[in-house]
């Protein structure tokens, strides 16, 4: 399918875009690797006046080594070049997440912030034109109504970002530019409960790089999909073990927005990866992820799939720390 009209645009320079995108006012959509975004345009989903290239921004291309011992990665480098990258190995749960992500093809072009700002999908949703025709709107285009769940007043579209669980359990930092400022959040603050607006990067901000603290203990990454290399994840998983003893429990793809389990953390923070403290961590697991949509999976699944989660992922901390 084509794609339907649009302007094309590519800047030098981080601040000639950020000059773009304040100064539009026509519908603006920002592309990078694209392998998302030409997809989904295709589709019909969103039909921007003009598309803003990012792609090959330098200020947007570095991956920094910090004083503190952290690393600050451009959110324009491909996925492909981190996984390679000597700074990026020093995380290798993320460097789980970023192989996780579709196939080689598709890393060869992606890029960690087309990653981070995927936009949300929904079995009703990503579909064909003439299917969502046949179907109806709903809430993600442009009515008061969602098909996955009828009572709900928001979006309930899936994240599916594999980078994002591994690296708001890592505790990173996005940064956010626009023509009059310059902003730092905490990338677990990034995301909403809205599938629509999904984030809290505004029209006329970049996301330009994301800093990671000093490597603190062991993190693992865990993806479930029907086919490797290929579909989106059914569901997944960033945990760590800090030298702290700090635990990060990280759910991916099983709800609007990246999950953190802070009771399962608590427990095992407190007991240690034991046979009853996981047990207990999986437990508690189901309480804390609120309503669950039929999207993709059945809800029944959906929670079967993240207590397994957890505990395969705690059982491999504990493998990997004794």
């Amino acid at each position: 399918m084509q794609l339907p009209p649009h302007e094309f645009v590519k800047l030098r320079t981080l601040a000639e875009t950020l000059t773009a995108l304040k100064s539009e006012d026509c519908q603006v959509k920002l592309i990078s690797g694209g392998t998302d975004v030409v997809f989904n345009m295709r589709g019909r989903l969103f039909q921007p006046d003009q598309l803003v290239s990012i792609k090959d921004l330098p200020e947007l291309q570095r991956v920094e080594a910090l004083d503190d011992g952290g690393i600050r990665i451009g959110a324009g480098c491909r996925l492909t070049d981190l996984e390679r990258d000597p700074l990026v190995r020093h995380y290798p749960g993320l460097v789980a997440g970023i192989r996780a992500v579709a196939s080689r093809h598709v890393r060869n072009i992606a890029t960690l912030g087309g990653n981070l700002c995927l936009d949300t999908r929904c079995w009703y949703v990503n579909q064909t034109a003439e299917w969502r025709a046949a179907k109806g709107p709903c809430l993600k285009t442009g009515r008061e109504y969602c098909h996955a769940i009828k009572s709900s007043k928001t979006c309930v579209a899936l994240n599916a970002s594999d980078t994002a669980p591994a690296l708001i359990a890592l505790d990173a930092i996005a940064t956010l530019a626009s023509m009059d400022s310059q902003r730092d959040v905490p990338l677990s603050d990034f995301y909403t409960d809205d599938g629509v607006t999904h984030s809290v990067r505004q029209p006329d901000e970049v996301l330009v790089s994301i800093t990671i603290p000093p490597p603190h203990g062991i993190m693992i990454f865990i993806k479930e999909t029907a086919r490797t290399g290929n579909d989106f994840s059914y569901g997944a998983i960033a945990a760590l073990i800090a030298d702290s003893g700090q635990v990060r429990l990280v759910l991916g793809s099983l709800t609007t927005k990246p999950l953190s389990l802070s009771e399962p953390a608590r427990i095992v923070a407190l007991q240690g990866l034991t046979d009853a403290s996981i047990d207990a961590a999986v437990n508690a697991t189901r309480s804390e992820m609120g309503a669950l949509t039929n999207l993709y999976t059945p809800a029944a699944f959906k929670s079967t799939l993240a207590r397994g989660l957890v505990r395969r992922a705690l059982q491999e901390l504990r493998e990997q720390s004794e």
